[in-house]
């Protein structure tokens, strides 16, 4: 097996037998990278002189007998995140030569870890979108079909773990960003509850929704990164300080609720075929399937679609071509370096969500857009947490579809949005979800969503241990020259 090929547990047992070095481990990555990002096009930027610099430093320290989950293990972080001296661009123009001047807290806590940071991901500008169609940059290609998307807006991050450039990777998911592009490159992703980890560093989209959280190969991987960035910030006031809540390592005897409006019209059949023999695989191993119903789950992509674009006009307000990024300096008029800046350094997507918000927040429109949309979230909130008192965990597709082809949907906008149908409940419930691979339809990934209640994080990882030590579709990768 080529290293860069290992999961994180994998590489740690063979750092520490000394069979291997985090050097060797990191330029294996680093080649990878070169071969094939020239297909895929996960990465905006590569550190590798640094990425070589943190390795050599993980091997010293293991050296003196330090020890850690983490210590020497390379990834990828999506360029959302602000990572010290590496531009940051959150894939617009407008911040295309920005260095950030500080680590994110979720940074600061993998380079605590010893982990090894190779580079930045491609995404959705401002991670606005379902594809990673929408960056300034250029598209990511799904390593599976390089005609077809990863997903978004962590495409680059799903991307880069799919074709084994990294061991995990880091992305952010606000409704689905996480977890569809996991869906769609055949990848374990994790969207932690909302308050599990600090948000201080992230480029904001949504804040209500917002977290940052792992992509990575196995959901043993996603935990034992997600045990590393989790935690209370004093940066941000919406962290939590909870007890781990485990449910003692068995799933025999867990309640799985199976809604049934998500197995209705509009999902694939071969899609949901898969999902329920994934469902099917879990009763095997003695859990009971219990029919739910989230009747006002439907309305989710309506209510995100009006909470998201008003948190985003208010967010990209600070990108005004003045303090710092893009800025269209031959204008005199303090209006028209505004106008101008705001013009040229945002992209189509990023000009729709702010026009829509915008709109929405006006007077005369904001009681029957916005303040209705909170009241439908409390409603979907109250479901879910109605049914997890009566099933131990959720499961439902991630996404209704294999990966769409580029280009498929782009001049459809709404059809784009509806690509989060089964994903922003949990968002704008602030729960757990998670999306492993599920199996192939026509040789492509498909991936189960499973849902748990706030901070329980622990019982999904069981959840996706159990499918995974008796399944090995989270093992196929795609076949890139």
């Amino acid at each position: 097996m080529m290293l860069n090929n290992l999961t994180i547990k994998q590489a740690q047992a063979k750092l520490i037998s000394g069979e291997i070095s985090a050097v060797e481990l990191t330029q294996a990555c680093l080649d990878r990278i070169k071969a094939v990002d020239g297909q895929v096009k996960a990465c905006l930027v590569v550190c590798k002189k640094e990425a070589l610099f943190e390795a050599k430093k993980a091997d010293e320290q293991r050296a003196k007998g330090e020890t850690g989950e983490l210590l020497g293990i390379p990834y990828i972080a999506k360029d959302n995140i602000m990572t010290k001296s590496v531009k940051t661009t959150a894939a617009s123009k407008i911040l295309e030569n920005y260095i950030a001047p500080f680590d994110a807290t979720i940074i600061k806590k993998l380079r605590k870890a010893g982990a090894v940071l190779l580079g930045k991901a491609n995404l959705d500008e401002f991670a606005h979108g379902a594809s990673t169609e929408n960056s300034a940059f250029g598209t990511t290609h799904n390593p599976w079909d390089l005609e077809r998307v990863p997903g978004g807006s962590s495409g680059g991050s799903a991307a880069a773990v799919a074709s084994d450039m990294c061991l995990f990777a880091l992305g952010t998911d606000t409704g689905g960003s996480i977890r569809c592009p996991a869906s769609f490159c055949g990848v374990t992703g994790l969207k932690p509850t909302y308050g599990l980890a600090s948000r201080f560093g992230l480029i904001a989209m949504t804040s209500s929704t917002d977290v940052p959280g792992p992509i990575a190969k196995t959901a043993e991987d996603a935990k034992i990164v997600m045990d590393a960035i989790a935690g209370v910030d004093k940066n941000d006031a919406t962290t939590v300080d909870v007890q781990k809540n485990s449910s003692g390592g068995t799933i025999n005897g867990k309640k799985i609720g199976i809604p049934k409006e998500c197995f209705d019209k509009g999902l694939d059949n071969d899609v949901k075929k898969i999902v329920m023999q994934a469902v099917a695989e879990y009763e095997k191993q003695g859990c009971k399937i219990v029919e739910i119903s989230l009747p006002h789950n439907k309305y989710g992509v309506g209510v995100y679609y009006i909470i998201t674009p008003s948190e985003i006009s208010s967010n990209l307000a600070r990108f005004d071509g003045i303090r710092y990024g893009f800025s269209a300096k031959e204008s005199e008029k303090l209006i028209d370096i505004y106008k101008k800046s705001r013009g040229k350094g945002f992209g189509s997507e990023a000009k729709r969500r702010i026009m829509l918000g915008t709109y929405v927040l006006s007077a005369g429109y904001f009681d029957a857009y916005y303040l209705k949309a909170q009241k439908v979230r409390t409603i979907i909130k109250k479901e879910f947490d109605q049914a997890l008192t009566e099933v131990d965990c959720i499961i439902t597709p991630t996404s209704s579809h294999t990966a769409f082809k580029i280009g498929e949907q782009s001049d459809d906008p709404l059809k784009m949005y509806l690509e989060d149908i089964y994903v922003t409940g949990a968002s704008l419930s602030g729960l757990p979800a998670i999306s492993i691979p599920a199996g192939l339809a026509k040789g492509l990934p498909v991936g189960m969503q499973i849902i748990g209640s706030r901070f329980c994080e622990d019982a999904l990882y069981e959840m996706g241990f159990a499918f995974q030590n008796t399944t090995d579709y989270h093992k196929q990768r795609p076949e890139l020259k």
